[in-house]
């Protein structure tokens, strides 16, 4: 099993130490656990690979400490990068740049760019300062699986493939970061997150063009993860429905409401917020949950259709697709 580290100066040593010798290390960020590895060491990335079972042309994303991190593996860092983070880093946001070199290819998909990102939790962001290393880190669960946001989902999911969880508790904000492509004369949404598309077009102070639903279909090599049209998904089937819909659902599945008023209550439906970042902090900890309640089905509450719920009608749509 692997080997389970407390996030004192002590575990993150022993944690860097790993990734020091191309080993892979699951560490907490506030969005979700990612699975780390070094950046620069090919052999480390394949690993990333082969533990997820994860599509070779789909890239990672890049974890650094700060902006200035960032820009040494950069080969171009454009005016939108530079306004984007200074306003929300550290923090969920994940910017699209020309690479430099240095980077394994693998991780890169073998394209051109990169996605860059400084995490906003204290474990992560000491364990990047002490291996000194550029963190490969999608989440710790196989490939199109939920996402991991504590250390017992990531050893639940991929076991012995790794050689240490660094536990740093529950994660904050509980999806995967926003993606902006910042290569373009005018930066645009891969993914959608908590940042949403409002907070960008402020910082900015130009329109930033909607996420294209289908991207993941036509592109060879993805820009940024959380693309493919299945993700995100629980081991059993999901739906998303009306709350009258909810009234219709057999008692051998899990019914999941939005806030208060539901429809013949029984004991084994789960209520969420009505407010979209208290949400995000636990869909996915219910997701768990209930994929591992001996449920047949999750039938989920549809989101509201405005803009602050657009990461998570994005997570839920992706997670609900058939296989």
């Amino acid at each position: 099993m692997p080997e389970r580290l407390e996030p004192t100066n002590e575990g993150i040593r022993r944690a860097a130490a790993y990734l020091a010798e191309g080993q892979l290390v699951a560490f907490p960020t506030e969005t979700v656990y990612g699975l780390g590895a070094d950046a620069t060491n090919s052999l480390a990335i394949r690993r990333v690979y082969e533990a997820k079972g994860r599509p070779s042309h789909n890239p990672l994303i890049v974890h650094v400490p700060d902006a200035e991190a960032a820009r040494r593996w950069a080969a171009q860092w454009p005016r939108g990068a530079e306004l984007l983070a200074a306003h929300f880093w550290p923090g969920p946001l994940t910017l699209v740049v020309p690479a430099a070199d240095g980077l394994a290819p693998a991780a890169l998909a073998n394209g051109t760019t990169v996605g860059l990102r400084a995490p906003d939790h204290p474990v992560a962001l000491a364990l990047l300062r002490a291996s000194g290393l550029p963190l490969a880190a999608p989440s710790a669960n196989a490939s199109g699986t939920l996402s991991p946001v504590c250390a017992e989902h990531v050893l639940s999911s991929l076991g012995d493939s790794l050689a240490a969880v660094l536990d740093g508790g529950r994660c904050r904000v509980g999806i995967e970061s926003t993606v902006v492509d910042c290569t373009g004369d005018v930066p645009r949404i891969l993914r959608p997150g908590i940042i949403g598309r409002d907070a960008i077009e402020r910082v900015l102070g130009l329109d930033v063009p909607q996420p294209e639903i289908n991207a993941g279909r036509r592109v060879r090599p993805l820009l940024s993860p959380g693309l493919m049209d299945r993700h995100y998904a629980p081991r059993i089937p999901l739906r998303v429905v009306s709350r009258e819909q909810l009234a219709e659902a057999p008692t051998t599945a899990r019914r999941v409401f939005l806030a208060e008023g539901t429809v013949n209550p029984r004991e084994t439906d789960h209520v969420l917020p009505a407010d979209s970042v208290e949400f995000a902090g636990q869909l996915y900890a219910v997701l768990w949950e209930l994929q591992d309640s001996g449920a047949a089905e999750i039938w989920m509450e549809k989101l509201p259709a405005s803009e602050e719920w657009a990461a998570l009608r994005d997570r839920l749509r992706r997670a609900s697709t058939p296989p």
